[in-house]
């Protein structure tokens, strides 16, 4: 059974920094894209920061270039996405996201809050 559990949410000021984490367990994740998606209230979930488990290529939304670094741990099975120079608008729930390059099957977390105060 395929386990993501996410972390490290919180207030920050704008112009502050977050680190998330993502655990995930319950096989192996070399097949997998892991990413970072968020959902603010009233609107979709949106694409942040996807990374390749092997390999480790990136991919980013625009929004967040330049801003936010995802990176993996492999040993550890977690992923990462460091936020640094948050904004307002970047507040919403974030969610850890498991997505098989074979089978197309997503995985999701639970969620964690992230609110930026201006």
């Amino acid at each position: 059974q395929v386990q993501l559990v996410e972390s490290g949410g919180g207030l920050v000021q704008a112009g502050g920094s977050l680190r998330l984490s993502c655990v995930a367990s319950g096989r192996t994740f070399s097949r997998y894209a892991m990413g970072w998606f968020r959902q603010a209230p009233g609107k979709e979930r949106e694409f942040v920061a996807t990374i390749r488990w092997s390999g480790g290529s990136t991919y980013y939304a625009d929004s967040v270039k330049g801003r936010f670094t995802i990176s993996r741990d492999i040993p550890k099975n977690t992923v990462y996405l460091q936020m640094n120079s948050l904004k307002p608008e970047d507040t919403a729930v974030y969610y850890c996201n498991a997505h098989g390059s074979d089978s197309g099957i997503d995985y999701w977390g639970q969620g964690t809050q992230v609110t930026v105060s201006s």
